[in-house]
């Protein structure tokens, strides 16, 4: 059995070696520190350096991605034969009232709204459309829907529709070009509406001429030119006029140009050929 002495010798030769062990592991444990402190330092240094020699503008970064590309749909198979002309079921009277109702959303172009009154259901109005692609000839029947072929007037006569744009074409479908949106975008209007003049006889086709909205009652200044098919169409769009052969065949031409889509095979975007309206001259 080892004496009192042999175990404080033990115990001192113990606490001897676990305090070596402890300098030696700061030791290391410097070292670790400084050696990665070096690491960091070398590798910020290098990425400073590869960020200031490299372009990513139009080097890696560049290459990596996919370029976006157009889709183009092309109105291949065009009706040439001419839409019967719509015609009321029953006749309207001499004069209807028509009221033009002030808005949530302001005008897209200074306009001042038609008065509201009324106003007479015989007679046509001829409109002549100068265009990027040409003239376009419309013939505005106010047996069809007066208060429309009244509004189209108005804001022809105050130039609304001269320096714009028609921003939709749809070849798929339906074929139609949809103008009378200053904005361009689709989402613009005279800051006013009136009410649908539809009946459930209504039907489009080839060279009619007719209202766009958003809903019922929603009529302002977008108008569309169905130059094609127009059979899936419902009958909840005025139908205030006509469009000419000759005018047709001028927008035939773009709508085989196609339209830019948003996907392939949508069939409905902007023109590929822009239509922009110069000027909308109404026939004394």
């Amino acid at each position: 059995m080892p004496t009192n002495e042999q175990r404080r010798a033990a115990a001192k030769r113990k606490l001897e070696r676990q305090m070596v062990y402890r300098q030696e592991r700061a030791k290391k444990r410097r070292i670790i520190a400084v050696v990665s402190t070096v690491v960091v330092v070398a590798l910020v240094g290098g990425g400073v350096w590869f960020l200031a020699t490299h372009d990513f503008g139009n080097g890696d970064a560049s290459a990596s991605e996919t370029p976006q590309q157009e889709s183009v749909d092309k109105a291949e198979k065009i009706p040439t034969a001419m839409h019967q002309i719509p015609k009321r079921p029953q006749a309207l009277p001499e004069k209807v009232n028509c009221e033009y109702t002030k808005g949530q959303e302001p005008a897209a172009k200074e306009n001042t709204p038609p008065a509201n009154g009324e106003q007479p259901t015989t007679g046509t109005v001829a409109v002549t459309l100068g265009t990027s692609i040409g003239d376009l000839k419309f013939n505005l029947d106010r047996s069809l829907a007066p208060c429309t072929v009244n509004n189209f007037v108005n804001l022809a006569k105050q130039k609304y529709f001269d320096n714009t744009t028609c921003h939709r074409l749809v070849v798929t479908g339906i074929q139609v070009l949809q103008c009378g949106d200053p904005g361009g975008n689709g989402m613009g209007g005279p800051g006013y509406s009136f009410k649908d003049e539809v009946y459930p006889e209504l039907t489009y086709g080839r060279g009619v001429l007719a209202m766009a909205n958003s809903g019922p009652d929603t009529n302002g200044s977008q108008f569309f030119i169905v130059y094609g098919d127009g059979a899936n169409l419902q009958p909840k769009y005025n139908v205030f006029g006509t469009v000419d052969e000759e005018s047709l065949k001028k927008i035939d031409e773009v709508a085989k140009t196609g339209t830019i889509s948003q996907s392939p095979g949508q069939g409905d975007g902007k023109p590929k050929t822009p239509v922009d309206i110069k000027s909308a001259a109404v026939a004394n």
